[in-house]
Order: C-alpha cells, then structure tokens, then sequence
C-alpha cells in the first residue's frame, strides 16, 4: 500500500481549484515562502503518513466532487505519492489541481517531476511573493503564480 505524508485533508473547498474539490495539504517544503498560509506543512517530519486508499475512498463517498487538489507544503517533493493518487483520481473521471512554489519551466527541467506533471490538469505555480499578494486574485496568493492548463502547455 502507497502512503503520503499529509499535514490534513479539507473534505469540500471552492476556494482551491474550480467546482467542489477534497483538497491534501502535503507535508514537507523547502520553499519556506514569506508570509507562507500554511507554514505549519513546511517540517518533512510533521503531519502523518495516511493510506492512499483512505484518500480514495473519501473521494468515493462523495459524488459532489469535480476533483482533488494537491496543495501543501510543496506535493513535488512527494511526487511520487502524489502522482499515484492523481493518476487513481483521474481515472475516475475527476481533475487534479496541482499548487507548487516550483515554476513550469523548474518542473519540466526535473525528470522526478515528470509524472505528478502528466496527472495534473491544472497547475498553479510559483513561490508565494508577499510583495505581490492580492485578495483579488483566483486560486492564487501573488501575482507573480501562475494557472497553467497542463495539458493544453504540453500538447497532449
């Protein structure tokens, strides 16, 4: 059984990505962005490790959701895990939403990154800048963040 070190689970947002989402906050982040809004996932030794599966089955017992969203700490460093339950996750029909102080361009250049990638339709990318945040913005904290449609990006 596949595990992921998580900091906790919000069951429903619509503040994290487009429709309904089950949002995991990862654990772990190198990143440690000023005016970070959940620096309590920053620690690789917090949170707990919970079973994929669990995750699943959360998704399984609600029919409203559009889909996941993987938020942290920084899901990249646990790409591995991640991208096994995005994959479960789209292959039931629902999208993924990938949050990363990572840019675009630093993820295609990282061959372990590839995979969390090529699961996520949507990614938000850059560090949080405190000097560019705003209230106004969609899904993202500061201006410098970019949505990023993966798929259309990549041509796939």
């Amino acid at each position: 059984m596949s595990k992921i070190r998580i900091a906790g689970i919000e069951e429903e947002s619509i503040v994290d990505g487009p429709g309904i989402r089950l949002v995991v906050f990862t654990q772990g982040c190198n990143h440690n962005c000023i005016g970070c809004h959940n620096p309590e996932t920053h620690s690789f030794y917090g949170g707990k490790l919970v079973d994929i599966d669990n995750i699943i089955n959360m998704i399984i017992e609600n029919p409203l959701l559009d889909g996941i969203t993987l938020s942290g700490g920084e899901p990249f460093e646990q790409a591995i895990e991640c991208s096994i339950l995005a994959k479960r996750v789209r292959n039931m029909g629902l999208n993924v939403v990938t949050y990363t102080g990572y840019t675009f361009e630093e993820i295609l250049r990282n061959d372990n990154f590839r995979e969390l990638l090529l699961q996520t339709d949507i990614l938000i990318d850059g560090k949080f800048d405190i000097s560019k945040k705003s209230m106004m913005l969609q899904f993202r904290g500061s201006t410098n963040q970019r949505i990023i449609d993966v798929k259309k990006y990549l041509g796939l």
